[in-house]
């Protein structure tokens, strides 16, 4: 955010923050958040990039298509088990795997 807006913004009576200091995580549950996005995020691209349908890819790993949207979406209610194997199933390596959890979020995804 520009300084000018963000000042603009305080003056107003807002309060400039991020989504964790406004739910109060601790450092260890916005790590976990951060991780779940980076996974959902990265099996939404993989599956994209294989060509794969949410049916499709929901057949390969044994559950229904609104699953498959409930990872994409990251979901809490969604095991992170689920997703690593989601991820495995699309043809994802540890290595692919590591790249994944390290990528910086895009902008859009959170």
């Amino acid at each position: 955010m520009k300084s000018a807006k963000k000042k603009k913004l305080e003056a107003a009576g807002w309060q400039i923050g991020t989504a964790s200091q406004l739910l109060g995580l601790s450092k260890q549950e916005t790590e976990l958040v951060e991780l779940r996005l980076a996974l959902a995020q990265g099996l939404r691209l993989r599956r994209e990039a294989r060509h794969l349908t949410q049916a499709r890819l929901a057949k390969l790993i044994g559950s229904s298509q609104s699953r498959v949207a409930k990872m994409e979406a990251a979901d809490s209610t969604v095991a992170l088990d689920l997703l690593f194997r989601s991820l495995v199933a699309t043809g994802a390596t540890r290595r692919e795997l590591a790249r994944i959890i390290q990528r910086p979020m895009s902008p859009s995804a959170v």
